[in-house]
Formats: C-alpha cells, sequence, structure tokens
C-alpha cells in the first residue's frame, strides 16, 4: 500500500485546503500572508456595503472631529 502524500504536496495540487477555523489566528494569517482574515474582510465589506455603519464602529474624541470621519469617502 502506498503511503499518503505529504500535506505539502498536497495543497500544490488543490487537494488539502489550508484551514480557516479551529487553527491558531497567527499561523492562518503567516500561511495565507494576509493581516486580515479574509473572512473578517468579507463581514466588513458587507456590513459597510449592505448595513447601517453608525454604532458598529466606534469614534471617540471631538465632535466636528468625528462628523468629519463619518463623511470621508472610502479609499
Amino acid at each position: 500500500m502506498k503511503s499518503r502524500p505529504p500535506p505539502q504536496k498536497l495543497r500544490q495540487r488543490g487537494i488539502l485546503k489550508e484551514r480557516v477555523f479551529g487553527c491558531d489566528l497567527g499561523e492562518h494569517l503567516h500561511n495565507s500572508g494576509h493581516d486580515v482574515p479574509q473572512v473578517v474582510k468579507s463581514c466588513a465589506e458587507f456590513i459597510e456595503k449592505n448595513g447601517v455603519v453608525d454604532g458598529i464602529y466606534r469614534l471617540s474624541g471631538i465632535s466636528s472631529n468625528i462628523q468629519k470621519l463619518r463623511f470621508v469617502p472610502s479609499l
């Protein structure tokens, strides 16, 4: 009976996927090459595109500065 190929070879072939849930966050970010998990980016994009963002993102400070931040177009 043949032994199973190493995980790296299975990942290269697309058979084995990197785990997203149930793994160490730091390790996942290192392996994916991202600073923020894609699932977090996707959720934030969905909320900003389809939801009300007032109250989700906390802003503190001088009221006039907060109003300026609220009306800055997305980069």
